[in-house]
């Protein structure tokens, strides 16, 4: 698998970018490239709820929730991802407190599909994107949390 990680220190309390993160069917109120979310469990969200993400270029996945840590984050399998060159991945957000701030770290973990020319790609060009991506839903989290 290929980890990456990027981190962002927040200048709001953990509760706070909990309170945004906790809305676990509502993520594209502070991801940008995803247009609409579908829950497709019912009930309290937790450890098994599962979402589908619907993104601007037309394609979607399906997240379900392996790790739940109240207060401080969670970990998804992703799943559905047939547009996408990836055979398997899942990602996490933790939340540290820093003295009344937060460092919020979210990882992606992948294996991307085509074997040794797909691992070249997952190392390069995915790599660079992915890292994009996760540093816009970052600065919207803060935006978001900070926003109250």
């Amino acid at each position: 698998m290929i980890h990456h990680e990027r981190s962002l220190t927040i200048d709001v309390a953990p509760d706070a970018v909990w309170a945004v993160l906790s809305r676990y069917m509502h993520i594209n109120e502070f991801a940008p490239q995803i247009t609409s979310v579908d829950a497709l469990t019912n009930g309290e969200v937790g450890m098994g709820s599962k979402r589908r993400n619907h993104f601007a270029n037309g394609t979607s996945l399906v997240e379900e929730v392996t790790e739940w840590k109240p207060g401080a984050g969670y970990t998804v399998q992703l799943s559905d991802m047939a547009a996408m060159p990836l055979k398997e991945a899942s990602s996490e957000i933790r939340i540290t407190p820093t003295g009344g701030r937060s460092k919020v770290t979210w990882t992606f973990d992948y294996r991307v599909k085509y074997g040794p020319l797909g691992w070249l790609l997952g190392q390069t060009m995915m790599k660079m994107m992915m890292g994009k991506i996760i540093d816009v839903n970052l600065k919207g989290l803060s935006d978001k949390a900070r926003a109250g």
